[in-house]
């Protein structure tokens, strides 16, 4: 047991989290590109020198990196044991996004840093940012038909981008040469060492205020009491076995759904997710590396009990079985592009379909639809209709303002509204998607769509209907395109002039939409969320 008072220990850890959402802020502060700038993909945390298990993470950071980025701490402390990358030095900064050692897709670009107190490795930081590109096939490596990881870009096992502090400028140029708009690539990575080393900074200053056994102590206790607190939320739940299935559309190449196929056994005070059942790997882009699939559980876990203090703690009492032989366990070459931003959020919504039966009045219906780059959706449960165009259930992330995208971009949205009528009925509806068209003002282009939910619409619960499914069209002088797996396609060319249109997905209803409140429908005809003909529709009676 501990021996510090309630009040340093409760100091400390306010302390441990202002440090790193100090690092997130500096990270977005600095950044070049609009999808950190302004988006905030990115996140920042501090991890164990021994396993880089988690400490503390920005409550600002994206959660489905909860549990990737002490994966790929992990992973650099393993592969610096055997040899396999050098040995750290003070002021080393190690870059890393190889999705099999602990990512997601590409595009996440992960720096790790050590934190020395005199020759000794005190922790590890370590923060990810969403590169808008990343080399591969397609711009922004999106890539919806990919086969091969190599076709989505450049990978990178963990070298020092910085040794002792200095840019290394060979591994830069070999980045620069893979990439695209490959000279704004420095302020984002200036912008993400820069975070690491404010982080280091005040790091140093809670340890020099407190001292460097008694912050180890904290650490240890507050681990100790997120796993007590996360067991004693599982052991209110009854025993037994609860199962759901979520579904992708399709991987991108194979135009047939893919599976998720969950059972989650309470027993006691753990929970045992078990994804056996699910579909096989895939050939296209939706598969989702380890790393991933364990995340997506967390983020999941920490939406059902958001009281447990973020920790390595947290997740000691979650069990999940490796789903080997599955989509859900990608090897290597195995496409990943879309596990992060789509698969991730299709796992999450098997959580929630198998945990909204044990918990009916704490778990939604499926929330936020599809992240798709700008989708954004909304979720219902049992208290309050659902959020609408709130950030996806894997994020924190925005949509960049329309207008830094136009003063960035040469794009022109002509419509960005709520996508009225896309909420699912239920007794309490689910929210709103958006509904937005872009057109391309000058040069050319070429478009690619990695969403999902456009074959099945988020799933309603305990009675409620699905949302709206996504829907995309592309206009090309006169034609109107759809694509064939409805959500996903790339390489589409444009020119100015041609259009995209994108409807995202509306939340799952929440419960039996014949018992909402007629005056809660009477008020959604009022304020144009639905018609007339479809509240009578969807809710049934004279409504509206």
């Amino acid at each position: 047991m501990s021996t510090l008072d309630t009040i340093t220990l409760s100091v400390l850890q306010a302390a441990l989290q202002q440090v790193c959402d100090e690092m997130d802020l500096t990270f977005s502060r600095a950044a070049f590109s609009p999808v950190i700038a302004e988006a905030n993909d990115r996140s920042d945390g501090i991890y164990s020198a021994v396993d880089g298990s988690l400490i503390a993470q920005g409550s600002q950071g994206l959660p489905v990196f909860v549990g990737v980025m002490q994966y790929s701490t992990k992973t650099v402390i393993e592969m610096i044991a055997d040899g396999r990358c050098l040995a750290p030095e003070p002021g080393d900064i190690y870059i890393v996004n190889d999705p099999y050692l602990g990512g997601t897709h590409l595009m996440d670009v992960r720096f790790v840093m050590p934190v020395y107190r005199g020759e000794k490795i005190f922790c590890w930081l370590s923060n990810t940012g969403h590169w808008p590109d990343i080399g591969g096939s397609v711009p922004g490596g999106f890539s919806a038909s990919a086969t091969a990881v190599e076709q989505e870009g450049l990978r990178l096992p963990p070298v020092k981008l910085f040794k002792k502090g200095v840019l290394d400028a060979e591994i830069y140029a070999i980045i620069c040469s893979n990439i695209r708009v490959a000279d704004q690539r420095i302020g984002d990575i200036r912008a993400q060492a820069a975070a690491l080393l404010i982080g280091q900074d005040r790091l140093n200053g809670i340890l020099d205020r407190y001292g460097d056994e008694t912050v180890i102590e904290a650490i240890a206790e507050l681990r100790r009491r997120a796993a007590d607190q996360m067991r004693a939320n599982i052991a209110a739940i009854p025993d037994g076995v609860y199962r759901s299935k979520a579904f992708v559309d399709s991987d991108g190449v194979v135009n047939e759904p893919l599976t998720i196929a969950l059972a989650v056994e309470k027993k006691g005070d753990t929970l045992t997710f078990d994804f056996a059942g699910s579909s096989k790997p895939c050939a296209g882009p939706m598969n989702s590396v380890l790393a991933t699939t364990l995340s997506s559980v967390y983020l999941a876990m920490r939406h059902i009990f958001p009281d447990v203090p973020i920790s390595a703690g947290a997740f000691e009492p979650l069990d999940v079985k490796r789903p080997e032989g599955t989509f859900l366990d990608a090897r290597y070459p195995r496409p990943v592009s879309g596990c992060a931003a789509e698969v991730s959020q299709r796992i999450a919504e098997a959580v929630f379909a198998a945990m909204v039966q044990a918990l009916p009045d704490k778990v939604t219906a499926a929330p936020a639809g599809s992240s798709g780059n700008f989708a954004l959706g909304g979720n219902g449960n049992a208290g309050h209709d659902g959020l609408t165009n709130g950030c996806s259930t894997i994020g924190i992330s925005k949509s960049p303002p329309v207008e830094i995208m136009e003063q960035a971009f040469p794009v022109l949205y002509r419509h960005y509204a709520l996508r009225e009528g896309s909420g699912g009925a239920g007794k309490q509806r689910g929210g709103f998607g958006l509904a937005y068209e872009v057109e391309i003002l000058r040069g050319d282009a070429r478009a690619s769509f990695v969403m999902d939910h456009g074959r099945f619409g988020p799933q309603g619960a305990l009675g409620g209907k699905d949302g709206a499914p996504n829907t995309v069209t592309v206009f090309r002088g006169s034609e109107a395109h759809v694509p064939p797996h409805l959500s996903k396609e790339q390489d589409i060319s444009l020119k100015a002039g041609d259009r995209v249109r994108v409807g995202t997905p509306g939340g799952g209803g929440y419960g039996d939409p014949g018992e909402r409140d007629p005056k809660l429908v009477a008020e959604d005809v009022r304020l144009g969320y639905y018609t007339a003909e479809q509240a009578r529709e969807m809710f049934g009676g004279d409504r509206g």
